[in-house]
């Protein structure tokens, strides 16, 4: 499960991305699931677009691809959303919980 701040991070990353996957009127099926596992292997962190065609709820396609894909939905942005699977070997560094020393105050 990713914190606030490794969305924020993710969000940061995603942002100069261009969409790899298009979600179209096949919806989600097998071919689009291997196609993003490529993706995912190869990139991390992959934008996917969904179409006008797309019949599917932004929050449909994104939790649907990303169970599919064993990944992460880190952002939700108009018709587009940020998938996230670390590699064997991770590329992304992701910040690890709140900064050392930083207490609640009660």
């Amino acid at each position: 499960m990713l914190t606030g701040k490794q969305k924020r991070h993710l969000r940061a990353l995603g942002h100069k991305l261009k969409p790899l996957i298009q979600i179209g009127k096949k919806e989600i099926e097998e071919a689009l699931v291997a196609e993003t596992n490529v993706a995912l292997d190869h990139h991390e962190l992959v934008k996917v677009k969904l179409l006008e065609s797309c019949l599917l709820d932004k929050h449909e396609a994104s939790e649907a691809l990303s169970e599919a894909c064993h990944a992460e939905v880190a952002q939700i942005l108009g018709k587009t959303f940020l998938l996230y699977r670390p590699a064997e070997a991770p590329v992304i560094k992701l910040p690890q919980g709140d900064k050392p020393g930083k207490t609640s105050l009660s």
